[in-house]
């Protein structure tokens, strides 16, 4: 077992200049807003089946288990895009690996929308087989976006506005799922019976932020602390001094070099890996304790989120309104709402990431989450079928379920598995706890509707709350705090094993 040393102190962040003013900030501004189409393709791509399902359905003549294999396709697709985007990013650079997820995100669309009608009922088909590689393809994007892109804003954000820059890639993900739904509504309501095969047209939108995208991040710069972990110790410097005032730039490059050094010498001790231009391998971090304990930290997290069954309702909602007792068209049209207040709640986890600890937005957001799973149970048991008042009462507490979790889990979720990982982990870590997230999210895509349809409202969301007294369990023991330091203090606080320790 190879034996990791910790530093014997952390770099100082006290007194350090303002991160950014001017032109930095504007470029900043520019950086995040182009990479953060990635998370718009991303929510885009996951939400446009919620409301698009019904009408493929009923074209192809799927079933209730084809329908799930369509739509679980893309988020089986997802973990395997998450884990082996990180270890591309790391090969190759967050900034190419994103500009090849674009591709990934146009040709997958592409294929969903001119799939061939013939036989798509049947598995062995032509047809079924285009539809589902092009959700595969799109899937790959989507997972490998969930990983790169918070990890690229995180690695180029100064540490003072790390949380809400990292967390726009959230908010534009909840953009992109309210983008499919109203969407989705305003065809539904306009050219249903006008035009044959109008979910075409609904997948076929994801195109545009595609191309947008891949052009976009043509233009952007490389992570400078990606850069540094080469040895391209200079373009790492010219990437800083775009972002940070001239004063900053200085300080955090001799900071991250610094570190860089140190942990060559030092940290691992390990021939293969100590050369400047190598990361970890899984034999690497299952040689050290602490990073296994963080390992299983992240794995935890992005389960968690997963087993609230927020994306269950992301990519379902309709269908849970309908069971609830409402009609399909008002389910489509008051499934925007969900979308909404997901972006509402994502603007508050914004202005608020920087302001409270990763662990207290953690354990609010699963105590709220959990509590609103048990009213809709209640609702569910109370309110019987056919009761007119059933169907609004779970409405509104599915919103305030989402309210909740997008403002106070989902943003911070990702911002923390964006931080928590060291540089040289990063690809490997937070692929792993992200393959792990979207794995679950997969199971849950598969058998949620077949789960409503079977035991009902009450029974699917008493079992999202006793997960989520566990998961809250799980958070308020293992999840340590990444708020306040910047990456490379977490490093020698993550060797050291002192990031675990409670003041």
């Amino acid at each position: 077992m190879t034996n990791i040393k910790a530093p014997t102190s952390a770099p100082s962040r006290q007194g350090a200049a303002a991160p950014t003013s001017g032109t930095p900030a504007r470029r900043l501004g520019q950086i995040s807003l182009v990479a953060c189409l990635g998370g718009l393709l991303f929510g885009y791509d996951t939400g446009v089946a919620n409301g698009a399902e019904g009408h493929m359905a009923q074209e192809l003549g799927l079933n209730v288990f084809q329908l799930g294999v369509v739509i679980s396709s893309l988020v089986f697709a997802a973990a395997l895009g998450a884990l082996f985007a990180g270890r591309i990013s790391d090969a190759v650079g967050r900034r190419k690996a994103i500009i090849l997820l674009s591709g990934l995100f146009f040709f997958g669309s592409i294929m969903v929308v001119f799939s061939p009608a013939g036989e798509l009922g049947q598995f062995y088909g032509p047809g079924f087989a285009v539809l589902v590689t092009g959700r595969i393809m799109l899937g790959l994007a989507v997972g490998g976006a969930s990983t790169v892109v918070p990890v690229y804003l995180a690695e180029l954000a100064p540490l003072e506005i790390r949380g809400s820059l990292t967390g726009r890639n959230e908010l534009a993900i909840v953009a992109g799922q309210l983008l499919a739904f109203v969407i989705n509504a305003i065809i539904a309501v306009t050219l249903h019976g006008v035009v044959d095969g109008i979910w075409r047209i609904m997948f076929a939108v994801c195109a545009l932020p595609a191309i947008a995208l891949f052009f976009g991040m043509l233009r952007m710069p490389e992570s400078p602390r990606w850069l540094v972990n080469q040895g391209r110790y200079d373009e790492a410097r010219r990437v800083m001094e775009t972002v940070r005032t001239p004063q900053r730039a200085q300080e955090e490059m001799d900071e991250i070099i610094s570190v860089h050094s140190e942990n060559n010498k030092k940290l691992l001790g390990i021939p293969e890996v100590s050369q400047g231009n190598a990361h970890m391998s899984l034999k690497d971090v299952l040689s050290n304790k602490w990073l296994v304990r963080l390992l299983i930290a992240g794995i935890g997290v992005a389960v968690a989120q997963q087993l609230t069954g927020i994306n269950a309702i992301m990519y379902y909602g309709t269908r849970v309104l309908e069971e609830s007792g409402m009609s399909a068209e008002m389910a489509v049209i008051a499934n925007i709402a969900f979308g909404a207040v997901a972006v509402i709640g994502g603007l508050i986890a914004l202005r608020n990431m920087d302001r409270l600890d990763r662990r207290t937005t953690f354990i609010i957001g699963l105590s709220l989450t959990t509590t609103f799973h048990i009213l809709i149970a209640i609702a569910g048991t109370l309110l019987p079928e056919g009761n007119a008042v059933r169907p609004f009462a779970i409405m509104i507490l599915v919103v305030g379920f989402v309210l909740s979790m997008q403002t106070f889990l989902n943003v911070a979720v990702w911002v923390w598995l964006a931080e928590i990982f060291p540089v040289r982990m990063k690809g490997i870590g937070t692929g792993i706890a992200v393959f792990c997230g979207w794995g679950v999210n997969g199971v849950l895509a598969l058998f949620f509707p077949a789960l409503v349809s079977g035991v009902g409202i009450t029974v699917s969301f008493l079992i999202f709350a006793v997960v989520g007294a566990i998961a809250l369990a799980f958070v308020a023991k293992f999840v340590p705090e990444t708020r306040g330091r910047s990456l490379e203090e977490l490093d020698h606080a993550i060797f050291s094993g002192k990031i675990f320790q409670r003041s």
